[in-house]
Parts: structure tokens; C-alpha cells; sequence
């Protein structure tokens, strides 16, 4: 064998075999059905069934519950209608000190929520004896009428 350059490479002799010819009469051995079997969907051009057909039962896709709606928490993760909020009690604002600004950036600094931007809702549960100002995007009637009564006060953001 010569020189092997890009113009005369080739695959070793019968390392390839050539594609079968179907449907190309009797005697290649592939003719009339081709291989296809008798009749039926699988047998017919352009037929076969969806790789999601089951049978006739309820498909997976039609089974699984759907994240929709605006109260999915990821339904919307951005834009003005988001209204998912992620909840804190004022149980967890033991660890400020009096006098203390509670915003979302502290919060997520002391890791009380995971990032800065989470929407952030301040509910009752628990005791708070601190007086703080408290900016959340929401709080609850109950957890106003708690910072309010320890001295503190409410910011809407």
C-alpha cells in the first residue's frame, strides 16, 4: 500500500457493509413487505405510535401534577405578579440587636433567608421583646401588632 493522504483514504477492505436495499422485488430477498411484517399501523408509511402512547392508560405526561398559577412558587419567578413570599417568624429576629434595621439584605447576610432578593413575609410565631425596624415586601395583621407593641416599626417595601 502507497502513502496514505486525504485524497485517497478509504475504510479497510469489508469493514463496511452496504446498505440493505428494501422493497426492491422477490428475489433480493426484502421484497414485497420489506421487512415489515402484515398489516397494521407499524406497517403503513408515516405509521408507528408516539414514544408516549401507554397502551390507552393515562399517559405520564397527563399524570404528573403541573406547577400553575400564580401561587406555584415557581410558576412566575419574575415580573410584578409574583406573589410568592418566603416566610419568616419573629422568632427569628431574637438574633438582631435592639434598635436594629431587619431588611431582606440583613437577613440573607445572617442567613435566616438564602438570597437578598427573595420576597420576604414576617409572620407571628413566636415572641419578639426587641424593638426593630422591620422592611419586608408583606407581614401578617398579628406580627405588625407584635413589632408595634415590642416598640418597633413596620416598613412595606
Amino acid at each position: 500500500m502507497g502513502e496514505i493522504f486525504l485524497h485517497n483514504l478509504q475504510p479497510d477492505p469489508g469493514a463496511r457493509r452496504e446498505r440493505k436495499r428494501v422493497g426492491r422485488g422477490e428475489g433480493s430477498g426484502v421484497g414485497k413487505t420489506a421487512g415489515r411484517g402484515h398489516k397494521g399501523s407499524k406497517q403503513r408509511s408515516g405509521g408507528g405510535i408516539s414514544p408516549r402512547y401507554e397502551g390507552g392508560q393515562m399517559p405520564m405526561h397527563m399524570r404528573t401534577p403541573k406547577l400553575r398559577g400564580p401561587y406555584a412558587k415557581t410558576a412566575m419567578p419574575m415580573g410584578p405578579f409574583r406573589t410568592y413570599m418566603t416566610p419568616v417568624n419573629l422568632s427569628r429576629l431574637a438574633s438582631f440587636a435592639a434598635g436594629e434595621v431587619v431588611s431582606p439584605e440583613t437577613l440573607a447576610e445572617k442567613g435566616i433567608i438564602k438570597k437578598a432578593d427573595e420576597r420576604v413575609k414576617i409572620l407571628a410565631g413566636g415572641e419578639l421583646s426587641l424593638s426593630l425596624t422591620v422592611k419586608a415586601q408583606g407581614f401578617s395583621a398579628a406580627a405588625k401588632a407584635k413589632i408595634e407593641a415590642a416598640g418597633g416599626t413596620v416598613e412595606v417595601i
